[in-house]
């Protein structure tokens, strides 16, 4: 029997590819025959760029750049198997978890960083780049990563902002001069893993909805979302593209209209974007079926999210997916919606949160028994089925 072994991480706990080894040991242990094929997956958020180095045997690369609060940090992209894709996580550059959660302040929090990365994969040779926007401390529509990809912010006497400016800062600039952009972005094409529909503006959008996640104030709030609006009229009048129309544009405080604005980058479904990057479809050939899963499947799971879009990709081809989740929601069934076949959980008694973390590993692996063990039953029950039509 061929299984592909295709989970996500469970967030702030296993990779993805730590889930699928601890699930190969566990079929192997009632299947030790089985062919286990290890594809640890991603949705553009956190782990892609680990799913995808593993998938595609490619390289983790390391550069020293600006960090969210202007201080250096060392930030992580990687490099794909096929030399020519880079794939970053915005989060890695100016993610919310490398500011302290007293300093946290998206009027200051910049993503330059962010733009350093994209320059440090072209550096590397990269043809496409694939960034996911998710986990940012920011809400600078991008503009501090457009400094760092060599537009100039403009302010009142005339002089360039200085670099890593923030979201509080977006109300001093007057114009945005590219001419000094790099023209190495001309030539790469740029992929947004984006999941989100939140516009940039209002009250569903990047300010209003994830600021206040970020350590701003009520007020503030305001400050943001005005800010954001002078700088997108800007943005239309300089460069000629409406990011205030464009569905998802509020991702990553405003770094996805910052991306298709400044990189004329184009917004995807992460899940999709990451099959591609590993081929998939091709990875389900001559698949019996597919164990995937993240930490915790419930109703949000059936909506671009990696279960859903791996059994999308299975079904298609009449592949039967048992989808395992760290943990069950109450509304963990909507995930049949999505084409799942089967559903189990890692914990299968009462266990404190602490302990569940403590004892994941050997929880994922014994899943992978039961999961071995339903797939015997299956198999046994299908030959007595063609033993009794012979």
């Amino acid at each position: 029997m061929k299984i592909l072994l295709a989970p996500d991480s469970f967030k702030e706990n296993l990779s993805a590819r730590a889930v699928a080894d601890a699930l190969e040991q566990g079929i192997r242990r009632v299947m030790p025959h089985a062919h286990c094929v290890k594809l640890p997956m991603a949705d553009g958020g956190e782990g892609t760029v680990c799913a995808l180095i593993a998938a595609t045997h490619g390289k983790r690369l390391r550069k020293t750049i600006m960090g969210p609060l202007g201080a250096p940090v060392i930030a992580s992209y990687g490099m794909l198997g096929d030399g020519r894709t880079a794939v970053i996580e915005m989060a890695a550059a100016c993610g919310l978890h490398l500011v302290a959660p007293h300093l946290r302040n998206p009027l200051r929090t910049t993503s330059y960083g962010a733009g350093e990365l994209i320059m440090a994969a072209l550096d590397r040779g990269a043809h496409k780049i694939i960034i996911g926007v998710g986990g940012s401390a920011t809400n600078d529509c991008g503009a501090g990563m457009a400094q760092a990809l060599g537009f100039k912010m403009i302010v009142r006497d005339g002089s360039s902002f200085r670099p890593g400016l923030g979201g509080g800062d977006l109300d001093e600039i007057i114009k945005i001069d590219c001419i000094a952009r790099s023209e190495r972005l001309v030539a790469v094409e740029i992929s947004i893993a984006c999941d989100v529909d939140n516009p940039l503006l209002g009250r569903n959008g990047a300010s209003h909805v994830y600021g206040p996640q970020k350590g701003a104030l009520p007020g503030q709030v305001q400050a943001l979302d005005r800010n954001m609006r002078h700088f997108a009229t800007l943005i239309e009048r300089d460069l000629g593209i409406n990011v205030l129309r464009l569905k998802g544009a509020g991702a990553g405080g405003g770094m996805a209209a910052g991306l298709v604005a400044f990189t004329n980058g184009s917004l995807r479904s992460g899940i999709e974007l990451v099959m591609e990057a590993v081929d998939f479809e091709a990875r389900l050939n001559d698949v019996d079926v597919v164990v995937t899963g993240e930490g915790c499947i419930d109703a949000q799971t059936a909506y671009g999210k990696t279960v859903a879009g791996v059994a999308a990709a299975a079904g298609r081809k009449n592949i039967p997916v048992i989808a395992l989740g760290g943990s069950l929601a109450s509304n963990a069934h909507r995930i049949f919606e999505s084409g799942v076949d089967a559903l189990e959980s890692s914990i299968v008694r009462e266990m404190s949160l602490s302990d569940a973390l403590r004892t994941a590993r050997r929880n994922v692996r014994e899943a992978g028994e039961r999961i071995a063990k339903w797939l015997l039953l299956v198999e046994k029950i299908s030959q007595r089925n063609l033993h009794k039509d012979a």
